[in-house]
């Protein structure tokens, strides 16, 4: 903990080593009045027991801040004499976060959310955000081609990630990746690459880390527009100039269930109605009237997620393993990802992953009994990774399809041919998406070839 000062108030920040993090560095940091005395650590395995470092926590924590299960904030609480708790990540049930608060006020401590006013940092470049009202919304493919279609128009483009820091934070204070060598120096884990991959593959480089400050003085310094690439269903670090949300035509009820989608969506300039291309008229029309109810004056998109499957002719009729999306599948609560999907319209005969499970994938698997029919690329550290080798290689298939954003035969070896699908963004009907950012971009004064 901090040195004590009975003068100052105690604070914990509920979060997942992302929201959490950022909410301290830009407004606890430097706050000589308040006195930050641990984090709690959700949803991620593996980050409680560590420490927020010194070098990040600044002058005032020559110590850090420790970093403490989310199961013992009451005793935190109590220990420490906790005056506020704050709650800080996302892609959580409303009923969720007020479970979180009544445990905060059983303790004796207010509850606290800080909004984009106190924790959005302004940027000297135009700002386009992509964020969604849940995990699993297709936020990735958008941003690919939201950069792509930037960079074809002679800007240099940024891609700014939410954080994952799962290791040496210190040394994650600013990250930036250029290559698949630079994501294998970092030793960046499968959950890191499959956001990180895919935007370097299509030629853009990109940022992450811990400090937020730092980083956008350095994307600052190499971009002409920062491109947002929002995590779960957060709003964006910094404050855009466009803010594009998507919403799940498939899960049309989640609109306004989930902290902060629900605030996300009423704040967006662009609602993009996803995956209409999957969804049914009435499904459609229910996500177009939520939306609409929530954020009447936001521009209504609607757009489709094709998949794109690598030798499809070669799975039909041939038994497959699917793996997918980890995040999508836990977090975002998704039953199947685009492998899954593929699989299927491929004509291939997907096997049960489950009897072939590694015992530490089936344990990772026992929180979310929704994911049946695929394994979730689950790859936090070594050890998981390993297990998910194994888990692939025990199964009786012809081929390993892959849902994830990575390539996943990089990581994994295994005796089973995998073959890639993945999720595109496509306009499925007017206003196209491509329009509306132009516009933006000549309000902007961008100049474009």
């Amino acid at each position: 903990m901090a040195a004590s000062d009975n003068r100052r108030r105690r604070v914990v920040i509920m979060g997942a080593a992302g929201r959490d993090f950022h909410n301290f560095n830009v407004v606890f940091r430097r706050d000589t009045a308040v006195e930050v005395v641990a984090f709690t650590a959700a949803q991620i395995p593996g980050i409680a027991d560590r420490r927020y470092p010194a070098s990040l926590a600044g002058p005032l924590y020559p110590e850090g801040i420790a970093i403490e299960d989310e199961a013992d904030l009451e005793a935190v609480c109590r220990r420490a004499g906790v005056g506020e708790v704050v709650f800080a990540y996302s892609d959580v049930r409303h009923e969720a976060v007020m479970h979180a608060a009544s445990r905060a006020l059983a303790a004796g401590a207010d509850f606290r959310i800080l909004g984009p006013d106190a924790t959005m940092l302004p940027s000297s470049r135009p700002v386009i955000a992509i964020s969604a009202t849940r995990t699993g919304c297709g936020k990735s493919q958008t941003a690919r081609w939201l950069s792509r279609r930037l960079t074809a128009r002679g800007l240099r483009v940024a891609v700014v990630r939410h954080p994952m820091p799962y290791g040496d934070l210190e040394r994650q204070r600013v990250q930036r990746f250029a290559s698949r060598e630079d994501l294998d120096a970092a030793d960046c884990t499968v959950e890191e690459r499959e956001e990180y991959e895919p935007h370097i593959a299509a030629g853009s480089v990109v940022f992450a880390g811990v400090d937020y400050a730092d980083i956008l003085a350095r994307a600052e310094q190499e971009a002409a527009v920062i491109v947002w690439d929002g995590g779960n269903n957060d709003f964006p670090f910094y404050r855009p100039d466009l803010h594009i949300v998507l919403t799940d035509t498939l899960r049309p009820a989640d609109v306004a269930r989930y902290h902060p989608g629900e605030a996300v969506l009423r704040m967006a300039d662009v609602v993009v109605l996803a995956k209409t291309n999957v969804a049914t008229a009435e499904q459609i029309a229910e996500a177009e009237q939520g939306a609409r109810a929530l954020n009447p004056s936001a521009t209504i998109v609607r757009a489709a997620s094709p998949v794109v499957l690598d030798d499809a002719e070669r799975v039909r009729g041939r038994r497959v393993l699917v793996v997918d999306d980890g995040p999508t599948l836990t977090h975002g609560g998704m039953a199947f990802g685009a492998g899954y999907s593929a699989a299927v319209a491929a004509g291939a005969l997907v096997v049960d992953p489950l009897p072939y499970a590694d015992a530490e994938i089936t344990e990772a698997l026992r929180e979310y009994p929704h994911v049946k029919s695929v394994l979730p690329a689950l790859g936090y550290g070594p050890e998981q990774l390993a297990a998910l080798e194994r888990s692939i290689a025990a199964a009786p298939v012809d081929f390993v399809i892959s849902g994830t954003p990575i390539d996943l035969a990089a990581l994994v070896h295994v005796p089973q041919p995998i073959l890639r699908a993945r999720y595109e963004f496509a306009d499925a009907g007017e206003p196209k998406l491509g329009s509306v950012v132009d516009a933006r971009l000549r309000e902007l004064g961008l100049r474009s070839r």
